[in-house]
């Protein structure tokens, strides 16, 4: 199984999300620290799920860093997260409707 497919299960099976977004970002990262043939080692998850109600950021990054150890250690480089609960407005709308 893929990492980013690996990610995606533990993912979809701790939180439920309603709408949940890997996106493998490692060739953008060709040639710097952690990089590696075959991608697989930066990852940028955008997750929305009702189980991160009441969480503050930092609760909300080590349920999800916790979850994901094992990708951490083994090999995943950098992890960006983009984490709201469902009740939440999206940042990025906000930034197109302003442009």
């Amino acid at each position: 199984m893929s990492i980013k497919q690996s990610i995606v299960d533990k993912l979809t099976t701790a939180f439920s999300p309603q709408s949940l977004n890997v996106i493998d970002e490692s060739e953008k990262h060709r040639g710097h620290g952690g990089w590696r043939e075959g991608g697989e080692t930066h990852f940028r998850v955008q997750i929305v799920s009702s189980s991160f109600e009441g969480m503050n950021r930092v609760a909300r990054h080590r349920a999800i860093n916790d979850l994901l150890a094992d990708e951490l250690a083994g090999g995943v480089h950098a992890l960006a997260l983009e984490i709201r609960s469902d009740s939440e407005p999206d940042p990025r709308a906000a930034r197109t409707s302003e442009s």
